[in-house]
């Protein structure tokens, strides 16, 4: 089995920062890529970013110069730093991982349960 847990939300005022953080585990041979998405009340989920195991992270342009993506290898961890957060930035945010399950398995993605971020004064 696999295991996404996202943790690092809460409350924040407008202006301020938040750092979530998303730990992958489990029956993971070869992680691939991880990132985020986020979904607000009547709206469809949204990319925020993501980030390869092996390469630069990618941002939507609605966070860009406010978002920051980064990662550590060896824990399976994907971090967001999200700075100068907005009204507009209360989501709840998922994250999720594309893996290998085994040596010559195809690609599998893999869901957090999310974590919510409310920006709000």
């Amino acid at each position: 089995q696999v295991q996404v847990v996202e943790s690092g939300g809460g409350l924040v005022q407008p202006g301020g920062s938040l750092r979530l953080s998303c730990a992958a585990s489990g029956s993971i041979f070869r992680l691939l890529s991880m990132g985020w998405y986020r979904q607000s009340p009547g709206k469809q989920r949204e990319f925020v970013g993501t980030i390869p195991m092996d390469g630069n992270s990618n941002g939507a342009d609605s966070v860009k110069g406010r978002f920051t993506i980064s990662r550590d290898n060896a824990q399976h961890t994907v971090y967001l730093q999200m700075n100068s957060l907005k009204p507009e930035d209360t989501a709840v945010y998922y994250c999720y991982i594309v893996y290998n399950a085994f040596i010559g398995s195809g690609f599998k993605d893999y869901w957090g349960q999310g974590t919510q971020v409310t920006v709000s004064s």
